[in-house]
């Protein structure tokens, strides 16, 4: 930012940067010789630095003066146009602040100002802070732009960029992307021109012009516009229209722009333009106006009147007026929390909105001043204005603040607007959904309320749809609360309305029907008593499906071909608790669909068909609900649960089906027991010869039940007997003194078993005595041999081998057993050079016999030992049962009165069992 000012006495510059923090001042000597506006006429030519701390420090920049400075914002660059001669040959100067040449500032390029050989005047000066484009306009209307580095001579090139006949006041570079364009404003227009291209295009943006120091840039926050501040009003423009304007009155001498603001000088006697390039001896001094304009929230900032003010000066965060008599007035913005309670003094709190926007106040200083503009709107009687206010610090300030205002039933208009817009914003909690659908239906307003509740997707609820829907119920708006419940799947609530308050079985029943399979079997867990209650056949038909291959009835019929879920049968039994023809339809569907049902199915149906046949009178029917009782029984379904279903049997009386399970569990001693009970005596016959074999001590049961009798039963005590005696059941001795209890039985009753018996016995006898002579003549033979071997030689006599059944050839091999081999078939087939290949099976197993002697022989004296040593002799026994040690074993033993001694040599006992072989 810059002033200008034209050859002559009486003028002075002030330049700020924000790098260094300095200000410099451009000196020359008044009309009146001997006083300057601050420094003495010899300090001609120099430029002067003035840092906060008020310590001068200059250099001489040119030998007669200087007449425009620009300092770059973003290097530490510095733009100069001076005089080193007498004469109109103004010189351009760029010094680099940053280095120094002999203690000033290096002067890092020098070229002439004027582009042709015509004299003229510089009237302004401007750089891009890119430090590629500079330009110079002049008084006679003409424009140059120096392209390239600023600061190389080489690296740059100077052209005539505008010509024209009006001098030129400002000029201005606005960078807008990639696009560079400069602002040329004249006395008569403003034009733009694009330089970052060849051809430099002109836009010609409007016929009015300005005077010197009447025109800047805005920042960002005007969008960079060109200001030009013309008599009759001050205009805006864009580098291709002009946009908005503003009719400020007054004579401008001064434009500047500052942190958002436009600073404005001038006075109310409007002069020429032109005589801004004449001569100001005509002026007389006059009061002038400084008006600080925000353009953002369109009000005057500050307004002052001071006395000839040469220029404005922006540094250090404040405004500085530079006035006539040698005077600088700081201008110190205030802060923006003292701007606004100035403001809400005054109540005016648009204004105050406005600024704070402006000002980027965070949402929590916002939203203070929306609430203090509420109160005052509140207090004021405004309730529809307040409400808008409060509405705007919706997310900032607590809902109860604005709520407690607006319980009055009158304002409810203006809390039911509060209370839609915290919904919208999605900032409610369940109160707040409460008391808006509290203030509908007080208001009775069915459109308002429709339009709360009906949104069109999940994503557009701002509310706890479960409290709405209870509100709703409470306040009898069952269809409002129905729709809510059905489009946001709260299903209980849908169902409980439907049951509980408009009592729609129908159509409870025709929802769950529509859900899916874990909804739909939840629900009619909960609610098929009820349901069960008031439409039996349809809650049937629902549960039937739903246990067995549900689909809901949304899905139809194209996933046929997909299997469908099903429920746990069982746990629906209890539903039907009071509805027993429906329990029996539902279960006999069950196990008809679905034979793997749970057991509980085929238990609850055997228990329902027992009840029905206990209390059933018709003969038929009962005898009906017989066979199914009875079918259902041997369907194989109690094999797991065989006593669950005796028990019911047994409850019920249901005979037959108690028989039945006892011959299933093969408890045959029940089966006697109760045909005993009944004196069945046929039946008690039946029940041994059909299950004699399994359990033959039903044999002897059945002789001692008729043994007690006292009646005739010799027919039966005789088939008894007979069976005995085939079997050998009982001794004799045994029968007899079972028999001797019955005094109706005689002995013709038990003499022919008795002689049966005793035949028998003696041939039995007789076939012992003759095995036993047998046995020992074949063990005197066996010792004789074994002597004869011991002391007689063997004589070999075999001609054939043994297992090839050839002729016996040398070499060959012989055993005592008399078996004879050839040499090479007993090595293809023997075991052991000891053993014969043909005795060794036969020895083997005898030999293991004898292992298996000597070891029991071993186990016997160890129990014994254990059983004396043991204080529970019962585990010892059990212990010795479970390791197979008293199972029963055949082996052959010695005679009781030839033993061997226990010194027989192996060999010997190895011989003596092949001999009995080849005997047998």
């Amino acid at each position: 930012m810059k002033s200008v000012c034209q050859r002559g006495p009486c003028c002075a510059f002030l330049w700020f940067t924000g790098r260094r923090k300095e200000v410099r001042f451009l000196t020359y000597q008044l009309s009146n010789p001997g006083r300057l506006l601050h420094y003495p006429a010899h300090m001609e030519g120099q430029i002067w630095f003035l840092p906060r701390s008020l310590q001068l420090t200059g250099f001489q920049a040119y030998k007669l003066r200087v007449t425009h400075l620009y300092q770059l914002k973003q290097h530490n660059i510095l733009a100069s146009v001076g005089e080193d001669e007498e004469g109109i040959n103004p010189l351009v100067k760029i010094w680099n602040l940053e280095k120094r040449d002999g203690g000033n500032p290096l002067c890092t390029r020098i070229f002439p100002a004027i582009p042709g050989t015509e004299p003229t005047v510089v009237s302004c000066l401007t750089v891009h802070e890119n430090l590629n484009f500079m330009a110079i306009g002049f008084t006679d209307g003409s424009v140059t732009l120096n392209k390239g580095d600023i600061t190389r001579d080489r690296h740059s090139k100077t052209q005539i960029l505008h010509k024209g006949n009006y001098p030129v006041t400002g000029l201005a570079f606005r960078q807008a992307g990639k696009t560079t364009h400069l602002f040329v404003v004249t006395t008569e227009n403003v034009q733009s021109y694009i330089v970052s291209g060849k051809d430099y295009p002109r836009v010609e943006l409007d016929t009015h012009g300005c005077g010197l120091r009447c025109s800047a840039l805005s920042d960002p926050s005007q969008d960079l516009q060109f200001i030009v501040a013309g008599d009759e009003c001050v205009y805006l423009y864009q580098p291709d229209e002009r946009g908005p304007c503003f009719a400020f009155e007054g004579h401008k001498l001064i434009a500047h722009w500052f942190r958002g603001y436009l600073v404005i000088v001038s006075r109310d006697r409007k002069v020429s333009p032109k005589s801004e390039f004449t001569s100001r001896d005509s002026q007389s001094s006059d009061k002038q106006i400084l008006n600080i304009y925000d353009l953002c929230n369109k009000f005057i900032a500050y307004s002052a009147v001071f006395e000839d003010v040469v220029d404005v000066l922006a540094e250090w965060g404040s405004l500085y007026v530079l006035t006539r008599d040698g005077r600088v007035h700081a201008l110190q913005e205030k802060d923006t929390q003292t701007k606004l309670e100035m403001l809400f003094k005054k109540n005016l709190f648009e204004m105050a909105i406005n600024l704070a926007k402006s000002q980027h106040l965070d949402s929590d200083g916002l939203a203070q001043i929306f609430m203090q503009y509420g109160d005052h709107l509140y207090s004021k009687g405004n309730h529809d204005g307040a409400v808008q206010q409060y509405i705007r610090t919706i997310g900032k300030l607590e809902p109860s603040y604005v709520i407690r205002k607006f319980l009055d039933a009158q304002r409810i208009h203006n809390l039911t607007a509060y209370l839609q817009t915290l919904h919208r914003q999605s900032l409610a909690n369940a109160d707040h959904t409460t008391l808006l659908l509290n203030c509908y239906t007080k208001l009775k307003d069915s459109s308002k309320l429709e339009e709360f509740i009906k949104t069109k997707s999940e994503s557009e609820v701002h509310f706890d749809v479960e409290t709405a829907i209870k509100v709703l119920r409470q306040a009898g708006y069952y269809s409002h609360a129905l729709y809510l419940a059905e489009n946001h799947a709260h299903h209980e609530w849908y169902l409980k309305i439907q049951l509980e308050d408009i009592k729609n079985y129908q159509e409870a029943l025709r929802y769950i029907g529509k859900l899916p399979f874990e909804q739909a079997e939840s629900n009619m867990k909960r609610y098929g008593k009820i349901l069960m209650h008031h439409i039996p056949e349809q809650t049937t038909q629902l549960l039937k499906g739903l246990c067995t291959d549900y689909r809901s009835s949304l899905e139809g019929r194209c996933n046929r071909e997909t299997p469908g879920c099903r429920a746990n049968s069982e746990e629906f039994i209890p539903i039907f608790a009071n509805n027993p023809r429906e329990l029996k339809a539902f279960l006999e569907h069950m196990s008809e669909v679905q034979p793997d049902s749970p057991q509980g199915i085929y238990d609850t149906l055997l228990e329902l068909r027992l009840q029905n046949w206990a209390h059933e009178k018709d003969p038929q029917v009962k005898e009906k609900l017989h066979s199914e009782a009875i079918s259902l029984l041997k369907s194989g379904r109690f094999c797991d649960v065989f006593d669950k279903a005796l028990v019911l049997c047994q409850m019920h009386d249901f005979q037959d089906g108690v028989l039945y399970l006892y011959e299933q569990g093969k408890l045959f001693q029940q089966i006697m027991h109760y045909h005993m009970q009944h004196e069945q005596y046929r039946q008690v016959i039946t029940v041994c010869e059909r299950h004699g074999e399994q359990d033959p001590s039903l044999w002897e049961q059945a002789l001692s039940y008729f043994a007690r009798k006292e009646e005739d039963c010799k027919e039966y005590v005789a088939a008894v007997l007979k069976h005995i005696e085939n079997k050998n059941l009982m001794p004799p001795l045994l029968v007899v003194q079972t028999l001797a209890h019955n005094s109706t039985a005689t002995l013709s009753v038990i003499r022919d078993y008795l002689v049966q018996k005793l035949q028998k016995q003696s041939q039995q006898i007789a076939q012992d005595e003759l095995r036993v002579r047998r046995y020992r003549e074949e063990t005197t033979r066996i010792r004789q041999e074994i002597q004869e071997l011991k002391a007689s030689p063997k004589i070999f006599q075999k001609t054939k081998c043994s297992i090839c059944n050839s002729a016996l050839e040398l070499p060959s091999v012989h055993f005592l057993c008399g078996h004879s081999f050839h040499q090479h078939c007993f090595e293809s087939y023997s075991e052991s050079d000891a053993d014969c290949p043909t005795c060794l099976p036969e020895n083997r197993k005898v030999m293991d016999m004898i292992r298996a002697q000597e070891q029991k022989r071993d186990l016997h004296d160890q129990f014994q030992h254990q059983l004396k040593c043991s204080n529970d002799s019962f585990s010892v026994i059990a212990d010795y049962f479970g390791r197979g040690v008293f199972n029963k074993l055949t082996l052959l033993t010695d005679p009781p009165t030839a033993r061997l001694t226990p010194s027989l040599e192996a060999g010997l006992q190895r011989d003596l069992l092949m001999h009995s072989r080849r005997g047998t």
